[in-house]
């Protein structure tokens, strides 16, 4: 059977890339500083060994729109392409590709819908930063398969906050189920408190440090129940408009384990947002 490896969460700001390549006078002063934390942070993946990535991010409306929004879809392609122009101008980031494990894909959507997930799948599917900004920092080399599993925190009607938990421990399942010998880690990005377009977009901080204290806190220490008890799709307006993509991180919280408390924990300060990186070893690291 295959074995978990590690879980691993994380924001996905796409100006990373830009800003640890920058040279001289182009270089922002906080970039050093957040190279160091993301070299750090990209060590706890390569300690887990994964012969395997599946990564959990949201397509920004790049390949879905409201014509046809899966709430949750799995790729099942050979290869994927990345990034999107507009992310190459605005970010600066490169064009990409990653290879896909296709027998993975293949296990998750079938034995997925049979636990109860009507998923989506595409086999032309196109990645876009929430995927490729964790390799970027996390395995910049780029030379393991993936899975990608794609959420929507973007198109009203959204799934409810505990049905990305539920989800989040169907891939558990799923994954230690596989009947590969290969080392599989979980990758998945969102955000914290975020704003994008409204008033509170460019402050020196996230739009909402309490909510942000609070998040990190209950991934940290991984209490589903009491961040189940507060989160709300409702709720989730309040600390920042774009703010739904907290419910990535629920679904992370989902494949560690309810009471289970991250290994890894480091956050970031930036401007208009925090940058937060979580990792858990399900089996503590040793093998």
């Amino acid at each position: 059977m295959a074995e978990l490896v590690a879980v691993i969460a994380s924001t996905h700001h796409p100006f990373y890339y830009r800003a640890s390549t920058a040279v001289g006078d182009d270089r922002p002063p906080f970039a050093d500083e957040w190279v160091r934390k993301v070299e750090a942070f990209r060590e706890t993946l390569t300690k887990a060994r994964p012969d395997v990535l599946v990564m959990v991010g949201s397509d920004h409306f790049h390949q879905f729109w409201l014509d046809n929004m899966p709430q949750f879809l799995v790729g099942k392609a050979p290869f994927y392409d990345a990034n999107f122009y507009n992310e190459e101008r605005e970010f600066g980031l490169p064009k990409m590709l990653l290879t896909g494990q296709e027998d993975l894909s293949a296990y998750v959507l079938r034995e997925g819908l049979d636990a109860g997930f009507d998923l989506a799948f595409s086999n032309e599917l196109r990645i876009d930063h929430s995927i490729t900004c964790p390799i970027i920092t996390l395995r910049p080399q780029n030379d393991l398969p993936i899975v990608p599993i794609y959420t929507n925190i973007f198109a009203p009607p959204l799934p409810q906050p505990k049905r990305f938990v539920q989800l989040g421990r169907t891939i558990r399942q799923l994954i230690e189920s596989w009947p590969e010998d290969k080392r599989v880690a979980v990758i998945g990005t969102g955000h914290l408190s975020l704003e994008l377009g409204g008033p509170r977009q460019f402050g020196p901080t996230g739009p909402d440090p309490q909510f942000d204290r609070k998040a990190v806190e209950w991934i940290s220490s991984g209490d589903i129940e009491g961040c189940l008890s507060e989160v709300t799709l409702d709720s989730l307006h309040l600390p920042g408009n774009a703010t739904h993509g907290f419910m990535d991180f629920m679904l992370m919280m989902g494949v560690a384990g309810e009471g289970r408390k991250a290994d890894y924990v480091d956050t970031y300060d930036l401007f208009h947002t925090m940058e937060a990186y979580f990792t858990w070893y399900p089996n503590g690291g040793r093998s």
